[in-house]
């Protein structure tokens, strides 16, 4: 393990990149600390302390920052919103979008453009809703001298934020290691740690009425569901289906090309932590909205039954991650796609002819190992929200689930990536010993 940190820093280039990723999170967090003008922190303890679990989410994917109404108070679910509206429109919806879908990399350079765009314009309705709401939840006390002009600041500065953020996870992508929206997410969870050891110790040991004995025993559970979670995470997400592929010979001129075998990995989990980002922006959305109507009847009726720990709301989470697994997963592997290319090259699967019956193949046995990886997925994150409730355990253990996913998911990939140019350049990695 030291062998390996100490050949990390002998890679200039990898060595340049990791510090720059380091860097760029720094700016992160120390921007989740600048406060929005006119803004009365004070009164947003309050939130803190009633104990809101949505707010709680909320705040932990922006590190905090929504607490403390900072510039990245609304951290980068506009631009994973954004997104995901983007990829859906993608899919044969809006017909120039699909053919650019089709482009290669001209194409998605202009899908990003359009995913920027609509982050700028559905941060500034999340803006506008979260400084409007905030304010009426807490009696008009959270802005100080609240009029329109104010409101306007308020919703660019915040929308700033979330552009600068969003610039950031693409400087990430382009000179640092890892995704750059996955890494912001991952800081940003990593910062709570602190915060859920300070809660489950005051759930376990601070309010125990001298129960000890009990104390320990559900601390020494919850610990053993994060280790069983981390493991879990872990063998899906190296698990991989081998397809094996032989290329026939061919003669090219006077040379003789192909005749060789090799395989096509497929991943069990190939969407990685990705559906569960878009299952728990897309399920708060109606949520973090009826929030700020609180006391009409259809807003209870949202915040009462689709909040994931809520039956209804449980059954749609899981839905959602198993429906984005999918999606995800046949948006990135394309069977058809692939089928032609293979029998362009003079590829084949033994066992199967060329063409539409190999798409067929390939399409069963990524939806076979696909239901795999989704099911572990929303079982993971369902898990600690369960077991959450039945023990009434603190927010930040039901929350955990979603977390812990999410930050050992993104510590995997970067790991491979960092794994990957280690070995690019004769250096001994993580994996291979």
């Amino acid at each position: 393990m030291l062998a390996t940190v100490s050949n990390i820093w002998k890679v200039e280039d990898l060595r340049k990149r990791i510090l720059f990723t380091l860097f760029i999170l720094l700016v992160y967090r120390v921007g989740s600390f600048i406060p929005v003008p006119n803004i009365d922190k004070s009164v947003l303890e309050m939130a803190n302390e009633q104990g809101n679990e949505l707010f709680g989410l909320l705040n932990t994917f922006s590190g905090g920052a929504l607490f403390q109404f900072s510039i990245f108070a609304l951290g980068i679910m506009p631009y994973i919103t954004a997104s995901i509206i983007v990829q859906l429109l993608s899919m044969d919806v809006i017909p120039k979008f699909a053919e650019w879908a089709k482009e290669g990399e001209n194409g998605k350079r202009k899908l990003a453009q359009v995913t920027r765009y609509g982050t700028v314009i559905l941060g500034l309705i999340q803006a506008f809703a979260t400084a409007i709401g905030f304010n009426r939840i807490y009696n008009s006390k959270m802005v100080l001298e609240p009029s329109a002009a104010t409101y306007i600041m308020i919703a660019i500065v915040l929308t700033a934020g979330t552009a600068f953020l969003m610039w950031l996870g693409e400087q990430i992508n382009e000179k640092g290691i890892g995704n750059g929206i996955s890494m912001l997410m991952f800081a940003a969870i990593i910062s709570r740690i602190p915060t859920y050891a300070q809660d489950i110790y005051r759930d376990q040991f601070a309010n125990n009425d001298g129960q000890v004995f009990w104390s320990v025993l559900r601390l020494i559970i919850i610990v053993i569901v994060v280790l069983l979670i981390v493991i879990g995470v872990i063998f899906v997400q190296q698990g991989v289906r081998k397809i094996p592929v032989q290329y026939a010979k061919r003669v090219v001129g006077q040379k003789m090309y192909g005749g060789q075998s090799t395989h096509i990995p497929l991943k069990v989990n190939g969407a990685g932590v990705i559906p569960v980002i878009f299952a728990s922006s897309l399920l708060m959305f109606p949520i973090t909205i009826a929030q700020f109507w609180s006391g009409h009847d259809w807003a209870n009726w949202i915040i009462n039954h689709l909040y994931y720990d809520k039956p209804l709301g449980m059954v749609l989470y899981i839905l959602l991650i198993i429906g984005f697994t999918f999606f995800y997963t046949f948006v990135q592997f394309n069977p058809q796609q692939l089928a032609d290319n293979m029998k362009k090259n003079g590829g084949y699967i033994p066992g199967i002819r060329p063409g539409k019956p190999t798409s067929g193949y390939l399409t069963r046995v990524i939806t076979r190992i696909t239901l795999a990886g989704a099911v572990f997925l929303a079982v993971v994150s369902i898990l600690p929200v369960i077991f959450g409730a039945l023990g009434d355990l603190p927010r930040s253990v039901r929350l955990g689930g979603t977390s812990l996913l999410i930050v050992v998911g993104v510590a995997l990939e970067t790991m491979k990536q960092v794994e990957s140019q280690l070995i690019k350049r004769h250096y001994k990695g993580f994996i291979n010993k």
